[in-house]
């Protein structure tokens, strides 16, 4: 055994000597293998002999990219692309990021869908009274009774309390009810303003008109009719 130990020991010096004499022991895999090669040859050895064969090493990292020098090379990759302008007219350059300001919503993925898509009638409960409740003064606005603007309010309020109550599970519903009398003022004021608003339109409009000689507003009359006679088409 002693002899065969001897001449591993020559066959693995001039490896390592050769290796290390070209600066290349980790990097040259034919060293690489013959030294796996002479390992398995001393475990088969020591085995024989009735010896524990050699704990393996933990295999080598030598020659792996640090941690340092990975980031370096994506910081390289990231300002060559910004150099070849690759980050240019991105969507949303130049413009504030959206829902920095506002409480954390657990269902934000499914409000943004329904809100891009404009879908209506679809979600839990708590979400699609949410979105209700942030259109309803426009519906409102729309409305031109005040008796069906209570029956709205009333319906919405209703929905709002059931929803309070499910037993399905689902997201909590923070959707507040409204208060019928207040929305109702509130609604009056909101419509005398749009028609205070039209009235200083028209009389605006008349005091133009007056201050116009007859050949202007002859020319007014006719290029109201022909974009009339144009939308009609």
């Amino acid at each position: 055994m002693g002899g065969s130990r001897a001449s591993i020991a020559r066959v693995r010096a001039p490896s390592y000597a050769g290796s290390m004499a070209k600066g290349q022991e980790h990097g040259d895999s034919r060293v690489e293998a013959a030294r796996y090669l002479v390992d398995r040859l001393v475990d088969e050895e020591r085995r024989q002999a009735g010896e524990e064969p050699r704990e393996e090493k933990e295999p080598s990292n030598t020659g792996a990219p640090t941690m340092d020098q990975r980031a370096h090379v994506v910081e390289n990759a990231i300002q060559q692309a910004i150099r070849r302008g690759e980050f240019d007219n991105l969507p949303g350059a130049g413009k504030p990021l959206e829902n920095l300001t506002g409480t954390h919503d657990p269902d934000w993925w499914i409000r943004r869908k329904i809100e891009r898509e404009r879908l209506t009638g679809l979600g839990p409960p708590a979400l699609t009274l949410r979105t209700e409740n942030e259109q309803l003064d426009a519906k409102l606005d729309a409305t031109g009774s005040e008796a069906r603007v209570r029956e709205i309010l009333g319906d919405f309020n209703k929905r709002v309390v059931e929803a309070r109550r499910q037993l399905q599970g689902g997201p909590p519903v923070v959707t507040p009810t409204r208060d019928v009398d207040a929305e109702v003022a509130r609604w009056r004021d909101r419509r005398a303003a749009r028609l205070r608003a039209a009235q200083q339109e028209r009389e605006r409009q008349e005091a133009e008109t007056e201050a116009l000689t007859w050949r202007e507003r002859r020319a007014r009359r006719l290029a109201e009719r022909r974009r009339a006679g144009r939308g009609g088409e």
